[in-house]
């Protein structure tokens, strides 16, 4: 029968996969989209609303310069899924930026890649959470009210649905996906629709708020610095980008045209809603402030609502369904953007394992074929984010993006690095004019996203760039130490050419608490073993019973001689290791062999009262060269439910 944690873990994750399934667990385009694409996507339900809460600084009138910082975010955003095309089918094996960055670079700057994607998921996820308990809470504020709990139950089960297995979730998130794409689509239409053919005067509920400019004088290089700033706060439109370069294993055949593919159309739909979002809030007057104390006029008890949740109010005033539509599927678009991260970060985390930059437990994969211990890391990382700074999305957005844009640019610059290595042995001409066309097009990525990194580092760094930055040099510094420890155990490890001695001779000693079953077997093991020598060891606690135990050994005539320590302080641990070293200094070419008799127990508070002191023994003696520990076990009657399959045939004890 299945134990209840089992039951539990089948309940919720489902029964395992075999790993010849894996070939089956990839996807198609119409739901890798949604898979690897949401969080592009979906970044533009807040990636709009960060350019006019920036502008606000200075005053309502400075909304107008908000088209064309969305033209200049969205040419990025073209430059980079051009760029990423190129990137997806010359590495189609899943590594991504860290990949194009450790082949052309070399391991060091791949390490600053991976450092940098890594923090960049965990923002991915807090960012996105948070993101969406504030656009769901614009409609209920129950969720407004508890934003912290909502995002920690929402990224527990993004988690438990990306533990079924990577088919599952791509299933379970194409719907909601498609769903906030219509639902935008159809609000940006509608909206537009109705200003420019129905002639309505569409006007958001803030458009009549008075807005207090906090430098209401901006001019010359302080207005530059606030657009340069705003425009880095838009360009979180462009995150989720590298998702797909490191997804590509998981698209069906041919993985490299379909995941190009994939990208083309994600930055088509990305971009056509990030500007007609923009387009829709100047029409309609929206007013954002990052401290709604500083916009006049509110009603009491005025709490301010997304800039998409007042677009959709204003949009479908006349029809509250939609209102209610677009937010609930704005919501959990942004719930399900943070799959995105889901998706990379385990692979990425199984690629660096791979490497031995990251522990090898990464690169395994869970029952459901999913890299379960990667999706967990994950999510915990991103829980102590959102519990750290209360689920605000506007704090935690101050940490993104540095590090997919050093990602970017890391890329890139080695894509060019790549494309020379090929001109350099390519003759033919068709061929040669690909590879230019597609250097050229990295280096117009290049340059852009260099621009972009340079821009969110001088405007950002104070906000909390430093803190990302910290971040990826201490995740640098750890990947470096975890490499330096495997190479240096497999260094090691390695056999000498020439045969190793072998071991003179071999001394067994079989540890005696009292006279019973257990000992008799590990006595009986011990003898089929045999040895150069044998004997029992016990220590002297207590002199009534170590009397009875040799009383009771020569009585039932025992052939091994029983060998008594004494512990004057009644230690049994250290007395034992003592002798244990007495022989080993003896005898240094000899090697010891300790047998442990131990029971096996079927309930977890039986472990708390048997084998501790054998628990102990072992552990101080997997530190001493040339000692050899065997336990031997005796199972109980309670261990006997645990295991359908046992049988009874206990060893005859010696007589």
């Amino acid at each position: 029968m299945a134990s209840p944690t089992s039951l539990v873990k089948r309940l919720l994750l489902g029964r395992p996969f075999r790993s010849d399934r894996l070939s089956h667990a990839v996807l198609p385009k119409r739901v890798a989209l949604p898979v690897f694409a949401s969080d592009a996507m979906s970044s533009v339900a807040y990636a709009p609303e960060q350019i006019f809460l920036a502008l606000s600084i200075a005053g309502a009138g400075a909304y107008v310069y908000s088209g064309w910082i969305g033209l200049f975010i969205s040419l990025v955003m073209i430059a980079v899924v051009a760029s990423y095309r190129q990137n997806v089918n010359a590495y189609p094996s899943g590594g991504g930026d860290y990949e194009v960055a450790t082949v052309n670079h070399g391991p060091a700057f791949g390490l600053v890649v991976a450092s940098a994607l890594l923090v960049d998921y965990v923002l991915t996820v807090a960012v996105s959470i948070s993101a969406a308990a504030a656009n769901i809470g614009s409609a209920w504020n129950l969720v407004d009210e508890h934003k912290v709990a909502f995002s920690l139950i929402a990224i527990a089960l993004l988690a438990a649905v990306n533990l079924r297995g990577i088919r599952e979730s791509g299933v379970a998130f194409a719907v909601p996906t498609y769903a906030f794409i219509f639902g935008v689509a159809a609000m940006i239409v509608y909206g537009l629709f109705r200003v420019f053919v129905l002639g309505d005067e569409l006007r958001a509920e803030s458009a009549d708020y008075g807005l207090i400019a906090e430098e209401p004088d901006l001019a010359g290089a302080t207005l530059v610095f606030l657009l340069l700033r705003t425009f880095a706060s838009g360009c979180a439109a462009l995150t989720g980008v590298e998702a797909i370069a490191n997804g590509v294993p998981s698209f069906k055949p041919p993985k490299g045209k379909n995941a190009a593919t994939t990208l083309l159309l994600m930055g088509g739909i990305a971009v056509t809603m990030f500007m007609g979002l923009v387009a829709l809030a100047r029409i309609t007057q929206v007013k954002m402030a990052e401290n709604p104390a500083d916009l006049t006029g509110t009603p009491d008890g005025f709490i301010q609502k997304t800039l998409l949740a007042q677009l959709a109010d204003t949009v479908f005033d006349h029809f509250p369904i939609g209102f209610v539509y677009v937010t609930a599927v704005t919501g959990l678009i942004l719930v399900l953007a943070a799959n995105t991260a889901f998706n990379g970060f385990p692979v990425l985390g199984s690629i660096l394992a791979q490497d031995r930059y990251l522990p090898r437990q990464l690169h395994t994969r869970g029952d459901r074929l999913a890299f379960s211990n990667g999706i967990v890391m994950l999510a915990l990382a991103a829980m102590v984010l959102v519990a750290i700074y209360d689920a605000d999305e506007h704090k935690l957005i101050q940490l993104y993006i540095v590090g997919v844009f050093v990602s970017f640019v890391m890329s890139q610059s080695g894509m060019i690095r790549h494309w020379n290595r090929l001109l350099r042995t390519e003759r033919d001409t068709k061929a040669r004019h690909r590879m230019r066309r597609s250097q050229a097009i990295n280096a117009f990525g290049l340059l852009m996203t260099a621009t972009v990194l340079v821009i969110v580092i001088i405007t950002k760094f104070t906000h909390g760039a430093w803190l990302s930055i910290v971040f990826m040099v201490m995740f640098y510094l750890l990947m470096r130490a975890i490499r330096k420890h495997y190479d240096k155990v497999s260094h090691e490890l390695v056999p000498p050419d020439e045969r190793p001695p072998l071991p003179s001779r071999n001394h067994v000693v079989v540890v005696v608490s009292k006279l019973h079953l257990p000992t008799l077997r590990a006595l009986s093991y011990a003898q089929a073993t045999r040895p150069d020598s044998i004997v029992a060891l016990t220590v002297n606690v207590d002199d009534a019973e170590t009397r009875a135990l040799q009383a009771e050994w020569d009585r039932r005539r025992i052939p091994v001689p029983l060998s008594v320590v004494e512990s004057p302080y009644r230690e049994i641990t250290r007395p034992i290791i003592d002798h244990i070293k007495s022989l080993r200094k003896a005898s240094p070419r000899d090697v010891v062999t300790v047998f442990i008799p131990e029971y096996v127990v079927g309930r977890w508070w039986e472990h708390l009262l048997h084998n501790q002191s054998a628990l102990r023994i072992k552990s101080r003696l997997l530190f001493e060269p040339g000692v050899m520990v065997t336990s031997v076990p005796w199972q109980l009657v309670s261990s006997e439910n645990r295991d359908p399959d046992r049988f009874d045939d206990r060893m005859t004890p010696h007589r």
